[in-house]
């Protein structure tokens, strides 16, 4: 027999035992303990229960009645096995933002992923399966405070500020946070538009002020089904025009998540509309088609493009 499956019996062995085992009793219980020579078998034993204690194993010799007129091993149970782990939801927030603080497939990356597995909906919501990505826009404190609203299903307060720069005080329903592409969201009930909505955390204006309990998301609700995927789109309320040259139209349209056709020009270029949450970080993508792409609207995703245009003959 395998020296770890020696061990590993005689562990298994003493701790179902009911009563202390004696040595002799270990011995005709455990096969590898059956030498002839009862010194040898002593001498395995002896050594086998070196290793378990220098393991950790609570081996113990303990009396075998209350006199006291024998002595035999046993391994406790309360002192042999770990307490379950368990984490507030706050806890799992807190290390799931400090997960993204470090490069992809790390441990840590693979620690928050298991503990993922146990958590149940609320501020953890939408996140499997997708990266833990790095880089979120999002302070930590603003982060924690929504995650907590969300967990908690509460009315909440705040000033946002949309892509177009309009501000606005927002009434919301926290249903839950949620990282998407690099980006921290609140998703929930705005009262005043009477429907889910998203918001991300990189726009909020001020705090997050506690207003007092809120709903709870409707059955069968998806967090994610508010967000479209995508380093640029968020909000599909939101959508810009691009007019692609015939020579890239085919591959870019595919390229360019959440796009629509919407006509075939005469001169044989295509105009798509995309959703926008953030018109800065959309430029850069219309950019890299070079002259075969050209912005139609709305005129500050042109001046953002023109603006960066102008940076690179600088």
């Amino acid at each position: 027999m395998e020296p770890l499956e020696r061990l590993l019996n005689l562990v298994g062995l003493l701790l179902e035992t009911r009563t202390p085992l004696t040595f002799e009793q270990i011995r005709q219980t455990l096969e590898p303990y059956r030498q002839e020579n009862v010194d040898s078998a002593k001498r395995m034993f002896e050594r086998d229960k070196d290793i378990l204690r220098d393991y950790g194993v609570p081996l113990e010799l303990v009396d075998t009645d209350a006199w006291g007129t024998e002595q035999g091993y046993v391994i406790p149970k309360d002192a042999y096995y770990l307490p379950e782990i368990s984490f507030t939801p706050a806890e799992l927030s807190a290390l799931f933002v400090a997960a993204q603080g470090v490069r992809n497939d790390t441990p840590a990356e693979q620690a928050v992923r298991k503990l993922m597995v146990g958590a149940q909906g609320g501020v953890l919501a939408g996140l499997a399966g997708g990266p833990l990505a790095s880089g979120s826009d999002a302070r930590g404190s603003l982060v924690m405070a929504v995650a907590s609203a969300a967990q908690e299903h509460r009315r909440v307060r705040f000033g946002y500020r949309t892509s177009k720069g309009s501000v606005s005080d927002r009434d919301v329903d926290a249903y839950t946070a949620l990282f998407r592409a690099g980006h921290w969201y609140l998703v929930g009930y705005d009262r005043e538009r009477g429907e889910p909505r998203s918001f991300r955390l990189s726009r909020f204006t001020t705090d997050l002020l506690d207003a007092g309990e809120g709903s709870e998301p409707p059955e069968g609700f998806r967090a994610a089904d508010l967000i479209a995927s995508g380093p640029w789109t968020a909000e599909a309320e939101e959508r810009a025009t691009i007019a692609l040259s015939p020579d890239i139209a085919w591959w870019a349209t595919t390229s360019l998540i959440g796009a629509e056709h919407v006509r075939t020009r005469d001169d044989g270029w295509v105009e798509v509309t995309v959703p926008v949450a953030d018109e800065r970080e959309l430029a850069p993508i219309v950019i890299q088609f070079g002259p075969d792409a050209v912005v139609v609207g709305p005129p500050t995703l042109r001046d953002q493009v023109v603006m960066r245009l102008e940076a690179l003959l600088d």
